[in-house]
């Protein structure tokens, strides 16, 4: 693993976590009538320290890009599921909760899970699957279960919503960073005018814009533990699918290195789950209790 990898990706991790925080902490407070709706930033540009967590997460998306320019997507989705222990870290910070026997559990089970997959299947580049069908199917699907998600959330606000949002988010940020990564090679092998001739920047904005809209709405109507967890599991998973399924991403597929493989994302999504019950993380009950005061049923 590259040193410069490993520090970008890190680095993007921290200012992702820390600009979550920043997001949610002014997102449950914005009218629910401008849930799953663009109005919804715009009220949201109001508030100061949203536009500070969206610029710390801007930087950690810049810090994410030049990651999987240098790295391959296989590599970087597991270290960008560190946004969690940053955003922890945050959260423990502001209401001085201790790290605790769960706390620490969670960090050893991400952490080391992590390392695990990571080890066990040493993702190297490769060459990108020339099959267009195969390209659109893996994209496809993955829109498409966000869209299904998303369908779901709208009519049961009261309940899932915040877990099926965050997925739904995740799967399109997974998404966005596999033609993240097209557009960087686009741009290399083409410049400015190789990179604006083909569809994958456009897609990448509004693939953006989309899955921004749902994670504040998925803020606005639930706690940070409910939301943030299911975010971070669901972005490494679809980035890697997209990685191995169509830009060329190798992994070791023996049966010992795909058993570890699977220990480990198993590790690291326990772990999140982990870290996303921990009591330092908001609860947001200001606004779970405007969600049941104004939802029927």
């Amino acid at each position: 693993m590259s040193i410069m990898v490993l520090v970008l990706a890190l680095s993007a991790a921290c200012c992702l976590g820390f600009g979550f925080v920043l997001q949610q902490n002014a997102a449950q407070r914005a009218p629910l009538s401008d849930f799953l709706s663009p109005r919804l930033l715009l009220d949201l540009m109001k508030v100061p320290s949203w536009l500070g967590g969206i610029g710390l997460m801007a930087v950690g998306m810049a810090l994410g890009a030049m990651a999987l320019g240098e790295g391959e997507i296989s590599l970087v989705e597991p270290l960008l599921a560190t946004n969690l222990l940053f955003a922890l870290a945050l959260s423990r910070h502001r209401n001085r909760q201790p790290l605790g026997r769960q706390g620490w559990l969670g960090l050893a089970l991400l952490a080391g899970g992590v390392a695990a997959f990571l080890m066990a299947g040493e993702p190297r580049g490769g060459n990108p699957v020339p099959d267009p069908a195969r390209h659109w199917l893996i994209i496809g699907v993955m829109v498409g279960a966000a869209l299904l998600l998303t369908g779901y959330a709208r009519r049961r606000r009261r309940g899932a919503a915040p877990v099926l949002l965050a997925v739904a988010a995740g799967l399109l940020y997974g998404v966005q960073d596999a033609l993240t990564r097209e557009s960087g090679q686009r741009f290399e092998a083409g410049g400015l005018s190789g990179l604006l001739t083909g569809w994958q920047p456009y897609a990448v904005l509004l693939l953006g814009v989309t899955a921004l809209v749902l994670v504040q709405s998925a803020f606005e109507t639930g706690p940070l533990r409910r939301s943030l967890p299911a975010l971070t599991a669901a972005q490494p998973l679809a980035g890697i699918a997209c990685g191995v399924g169509f830009l060329g991403d190798r992994l070791h597929t023996d049966t010992a290195a795909l058993a570890g493989q699977a220990t480990g994302l198993a590790a690291v999504v326990g772990g999140i789950l982990l870290l996303g019950m921990h009591p330092a993380l908001p609860q947001g009950t200001a606004a779970a209790a405007r969600v049941r005061a104004l939802q029927p049923g």
